[in-house]
């Protein structure tokens, strides 16, 4: 079958067949083998049979990339795009979005899910996550009738469970396909400081010998252990291995060894270095290119050498992602991030350590988010293999343990339903008892057990939140009040945010305080923030928490820290500073800075669509207008 100038393989064959039939289809296969074309046999079909298509992603630089691949496919009227940043024609054949905004859509019986037909879930073991996973869940559990499901992923092992399960709630047929075959197959091998790059088999041979064993005891801290370094292991790679993918997990770390590489090599020729500076000019507003940080980004690319993090403007990461694609990078430092679907694959990846910290602690990688990063490296067409590269610690790692999540990718989709308050209050607006039982026992896990704990937990869980929300005033004889109707539009933080702003407690702010407030709710510190002049904030902090105290609910959940760190730089900000004047205030990254304002206008909007007074609206909107101005404006 030919389909886009393609011959396909029989797996695309397989799924196109299927949603042909009108099924349901999980698309297990591996990176690189072309499920993207299979979604966009999807979307052809659909508009031509008159019906609209969505395509979720689970994070933004997914989303924005897949509208301007579809834009350029299907032409701008026919294609839009809904995320928390940004709405561009929502009407339109095929949009695309994160699939948080698709979930609220459901909960609220959004008009426009009427004429959809498909709904393209990429990168569908995100369910796994732990914070996030639920959004998917309630996706499949709460969507029509008449929507059917295209599921991707690299590798679900439980494939078949997972569609079992989605037949069952759904009542229509879920087919399974998969390819296990990489499309370009991956070696693994480890880069160790005494004997450079071997294979497993070659570096436990040496594990043992004494020569090379870290000292114990009291002569360990008088002992230098030879580390790895990654410039020798690019050196060793250079004239087989590039262009290079080098997974960091430290933002501040990519740039420091980009700028230590940069010292050693100067990859690109002369007319290679003119592309890169006409690119590189093409993304760069005058105001930006003054910038440290992207004077600091362009004497790396230069040597073909770049980083990406989220901590990066948004302008910089889409430079180096341009750049990239073109191969005129050779060596890229980068977070995981990199790595959840953006299709910039490279010959080679390489892990600077395989230990991560997930918030709690640190724990090695599981298969699965190892084989999402090390699925990067050959390109389909151009390399005859890729290659994944571990630099070995012989302090601290495991070979044992690494190959148990990297000789394949054994990690389930599992369940991780839990109830949110948003859940509840429209599931008690949408259905009535029986419905809601039904609803509570259509998730996965029960699937899986049919009975036990945590099905018990759940709707033990279920009673004593409504429970709550009955005793708070949310609910009344099984239906919303006013506050209730108000939190059917607010997605985190929802009692909170209920109880200062669908009250009148609200009107004792000043417009700058409520502002204050919103943010500090947006916010979400990370390991090292730090924030200058706090103790001049405190009258300020101590004059909202006076106008709040008769709200003992806000008074335990709104976090004051976070009040105080947010001030100065929020205040200033919304009376016109310029973005370079607010690293004054913190340590806040770029990226960060930027993600905090446009959560907080993400988070005014919700505001403004939940307020039933037009005095909320209004603060709302003139609460937006002060954040969502120049680098923090979306712009695709």
């Amino acid at each position: 079958m030919e389909y886009k100038g393609y011959t396909l393989d029989k797996f695309q064959v397989e799924a196109i067949e299927s949603l042909e039939r009108n099924h349901s289809v999980v698309v297990s296969a591996a990176t690189g083998t072309g499920k993207t074309l299979i979604a966009d046999y999807v979307i052809d079909m659909s508009m031509e049979a008159g019906k609209r298509v969505f395509y979720t992603a689970p994070i933004k630089a997914l989303t924005n990339q897949k509208y301007k691949d579809f834009k350029a496919s299907y032409g701008e009227e026919k294609v839009g795009i809904m995320t928390g940043d940004v709405v561009i024609n929502p009407t339109a054949p095929v949009v695309v979005m994160t699939t948080e905004i698709y979930r609220n859509m459901l909960m609220v019986n959004d008009p426009m899910l009427q004429d959809l037909s498909y709904i393209v879930f990429d990168e569908i073991h995100f369910i796994n996550d732990i914070e996030r996973g639920v959004v998917w869940e309630e996706s499949l559990i709460f969507s029509g009738e008449h929507v059917r499901f295209l599921c991707l992923s690299a590798t679900i092992p439980n494939a078949r469970q997972f569609a079992d399960w989605i037949a069952s709630i759904k009542d229509h047929d879920v087919d399974v396909v998969r390819y296990d075959k990489r499309a370009v197959p991956l070696t693994h091998l480890f880069y160790d400081a005494h004997i450079g790059i071997c294979t497993a088999d070659e570096l436990e041979e040496t594990l043992d010998d004494p020569r090379l064993a870290p000292p114990r005891g009291k002569q360990r801290k008088k002992h230098r252990e030879k580390l790895a370094s990654h410039v020798d292991l690019i050196r060793d790679i250079r004239s087989f291995g590039l262009p290079a993918i080098f997974f960091v997990f430290s933002r501040k770390n990519c740039e420091a060894k980009a700028r230590e590489l940069a010292k050693a090599f100067d990859f690109p020729g002369q007319e290679q270095k003119q592309r890169i500076t006409e690119i590189y000019s093409r993304y760069m507003k005058p105001d930006l290119k003054r910038m440290q940080s992207a004077q600091s980004l362009r004497a790396v690319i230069n040597k073909g050498i770049a980083y990406h993090h989220a901590g990066m403007l948004p302008d910089l990461k889409n430079v180096v992602e341009h750049l990239f694609a073109e191969g005129l990078i050779k060596v890229l430092y980068a977070t995981e991030t990199f790595a959840v679907g953006i299709n910039m694959p490279a010959k080679t990846v390489c892990f600077n350590a395989v230990q991560k910290f997930d918030g709690i602690s640190f724990r090695y990688f599981n298969s699965k988010e190892y084989f999402q990063m090390a699925g990067r490296a050959g390109r389909r067409g151009i390399d005859k293999e890729g290659t994944s590269i571990i630099v070995y610690d012989r302090r601290s790692d495991s070979l044992e343990k690494i190959r148990q999540f990297s000789e394949a990718d054994r990690e389930p989709i599992i369940s991780q339903f839990k109830l949110s308050i948003n859940t509840i209050i429209n599931l008690i607006n949408n259905h009535d008892d029986s419905e809601i039982e039904t609803i509570l026992k259509s998730n996965f896990d029960y699937f899986l057990r049919k009975q036990g704990s945590k099905q018990v937990r759940i709707l033990a869980s279920w009673n004593h939140k409504k429970r709550m929300l009955e005793k708070m005033g949310y609910v009344k004889n099984d239906e919303l009040t006013e506050k209730g109707w108000f939190v059917r539009h607010i997605y985190a933080n929802e009692i909170l945010i209920a109880e200062i702003f669908a009250t009148d407690l609200y009107k004792r702010l000043s417009d700058m305080e409520a502002l204050l407030v919103v943010v500090a709710i947006a916010y979400e510190g990370r390991r090292g923030d730090r924030f200058y002049g706090i103790r001049k904030e405190f009258p300020t902090s101590d004059r909202i928490f006076k106008k709040l105290s008769n709200n003992q609910y806000v008074m335990k959940n709104l976090n004051k820290r976070h009040l105080n760190n947010v001030i100065r730089i929020t205040k200033a900000w919304a009376n016109g500073a310029t973005f370079e004047e607010l690293f004054e205030y913190s340590t806040l990254e770029e990226g960060d800075l930027i993600r905090l304002f446009r959560q907080s206008i993400d988070l005014l909007r919700q505001l403004k669509k939940a307020s039933m007074t037009e005095e909320l609206r209004q603060l709302a909107s003139d609460s937006i207008a002060k954040l969502d101005r120049d680098v923090v404006k979306v712009e695709l």
